[in-house]
């Protein structure tokens, strides 16, 4: 067997693109084969500095990819992140240490470059907690009984002097990203969407094998006017002896306020021949089965970890979020990889909060991936002592740090990347 000492990590260049491509349609068992057009749109959005493949033999068996993002924190700050995506290790070359190999020179270049925090959505649980990521936030998928749900059959619109209009593409693109940079800067996990998201989620760009059908765009303005919600789904056509059964599913639902989710929930449920109503990827704690008359009508299908954080400045990271109560809590960080191994005085108000290097002696010790399942508020210090994963130093320090640093509402990450 081939030693992973000849096999060479580098960053690509235009020629690899084509076979790195076949490489990550191969780890994602998809066709492997790459058609010109796919090379040139992959081309036109990937930073190939930032872009690592693994050669041996001038063939691409392993693929990795990070770029710039920007992650909102709890309280509404931006944190500059380190999004990591496309990691795949070809079949015959697994165990050789390549992620790795690529792992440890990405976040070594993102802390070069000051970056607070990597990000990833892990496609499987067990890999990324050996590299300092932890499960920051949760997402859920909910399925609504519509008839089961007790919404009035006669329901037109919403009832508070708002109105829901079907939309085309091109409104979408003008009206979505303002309403979501502002549903973002309120909502801790959530990451920034470019101008490529809204072409592809509204047909504009198709890359070649993402598979379009266009989708239905609808949009909620508040009764002065306010755009404050759009709902983007797709339903298909499901009849059984001459009854429809057919589903709605929604690809992203985007609200400013309660009063527009409570619509375009309702909208959805109300729709003629829709029986079923699959939500999408929400957050946990979603207001979506409370605003149905009975909550039991919508179940949870799927619910599982989503955003995982990788903290690679501990005092800007601890900084750069708000918290509810006061107090003063010493963290003794360990990171095997030694990017922000370390402890840590956190002095935390309504007012601010600072973070400095301290001799102190620790109150908790915790590794960087507990620390990044924190950091956004989800995770319970207290939880995470029970099960030996943070080390109570002080009585009451595991308490203290929830209070600090949980949030009322879970973080939620709307997207995958």
């Amino acid at each position: 067997m081939t030693g992973h000492t000849d096999i060479a990590v580098r960053s690509l260049t235009d020629a690899d693109t084509a076979d790195w491509s076949r490489a990550l349609n191969t780890g994602f068992l998809r066709t492997p084969s790459v058609s010109a057009d796919e090379v040139a749109d992959r081309g036109s959005y990937i930073d190939p500095g930032r872009t690592l493949g693994a050669f041996e033999s001038g063939r691409c068996v392993a693929t990795f990819r990070s770029f710039a993002q920007e992650l909102t924190a709890v309280g509404g700050g931006v944190v500059a992140a380190d999004a990591i995506t496309n990691v795949t290790v070809s079949p015959t070359h697994r165990r050789r240490g390549l992620l790795s190999r690529m792992m440890e020179r990405d976040l070594a270049a993102a802390k070069e470059r000051g970056d607070v925090v990597a990000t990833l959505i892990a496609a499987e649980y067990p890999i990324y907690g050996r590299f300092g990521f932890g499960p920051a936030t949760w997402a859920a998928e909910w399925t609504v009984d519509v008839k089961r749900a007790g919404l009035d059959p006669r329901w037109a619109g919403p009832e508070d002097g708002g109105r829901i209009d079907l939309v085309e593409p091109e409104d979408v693109r003008k009206l979505g990203p303002e309403l979501y940079e502002r549903v973002r800067s309120a909502q801790p996990g959530a990451v920034d969407r470019n101008e490529r998201w809204w072409q592809v989620t509204t047909g504009a760009v198709r890359p070649e094998r993402a598979a379009w059908t266009e989708p239905f765009f609808a949009v909620y303005r508040s009764a002065a006017g306010e755009v404050e919600g759009l709902v983007s789904y797709r339903s298909d056509d499901n009849w059984q002896a001459k009854q429809p059964h057919n589903t709605a599913r929604v690809s992203w639902l985007v609200a400013s306020s309660p009063a527009a989710q409570r619509a375009l929930w309702h909208y959805l449920c109300s729709i003629d021949w829709i029986t079923e109503v699959k939500s999408g990827w929400r957050a946990p704690d979603d207001l979506l089965p409370l605003l149905l008359p009975d909550p039991r009508a919508a179940r949870i299908t799927t619910q599982a970890d989503w955003l995982w954080v990788r903290i690679l400045d501990v005092v800007r990271a601890l900084e750069a979020r708000t918290y509810e109560a006061e107090g003063e809590l010493v963290l003794e960080v360990t990171d095997p990889d030694g990017l922000s191994a370390g402890r840590y005085l956190l002095r935390a108000s309504a007012e601010g909060a600072s973070c400095a290097g301290t001799g102190r002696q620790a109150d908790l010790v915790l590794g960087v991936g507990e620390l990044g399942a924190l950091w956004l508020g989800d995770e319970s210090a207290v939880r995470l002592a029970a099960l030996g994963r943070v080390g109570e130093q002080r009585a009451g320090a595991a308490r203290l740090a929830d209070a600090l640093l949980r949030t009322s509402r879970r973080p939620w990450c709307p997207d995958v990347f």
